[in-house]
């Protein structure tokens, strides 16, 4: 029964508000293309923008945003081009948890993600990643293809 208690109470999180400009920088991400990259964090029971990456960011810098000891969501616009010659653009969602963050703020984000992705219409790839290996430029790549 204990176990029963502890998975609603990691549910009733998730009712995480989210504030409005995760949902307006994202609306930008995807159509206006005015950034390579959003991170996100949680901020007083409250999903909020934390970085802003520019349209001709790299990899690198994205990843350099994330904190090393803090969990965050991420989106991450990723362009390339086809076998074809054709350019696309695919965005993915990434759940950073690293190591050394909290327990209780890898518990709250790990039970407030699927609600907020959900808020994101558009996401087309989820990683989930504990470490940088976990999400290195060359899995990036070879999901886009």
């Amino acid at each position: 029964m204990k176990l029963v208690r502890l998975v609603n109470h990691a549910n009733s999180a998730s009712g995480m508000a989210i504030d409005d400009e995760c949902k307006l920088k994202f609306l930008e991400l995807k159509a206006k293309r005015n950034y390579r990259f959003i991170t996100f964090k949680i901020l007083d029971y409250q999903v909020v923008v934390d970085k802003l990456g520019g349209p001709d960011d790299s990899y690198d810098v994205f990843m350099s945003s994330l904190p090393s000891d803090e969990c965050r969501y991420a989106v991450f616009d990723f362009d390339f081009t086809t076998n074809e010659n054709c350019q696309k653009s695919k965005i993915f969602f990434i759940a950073w948890s690293p190591e050394t963050a909290v327990v209780r703020m890898k518990m709250v984000y790990a039970s407030s993600k699927d609600r907020f992705k959900r808020e994101l219409d558009g996401i087309q790839y989820e990683l989930q990643a504990t470490d940088a290996s976990e999400m290195s430029f060359d899995i990036i790549k070879s999901r886009a293809y």
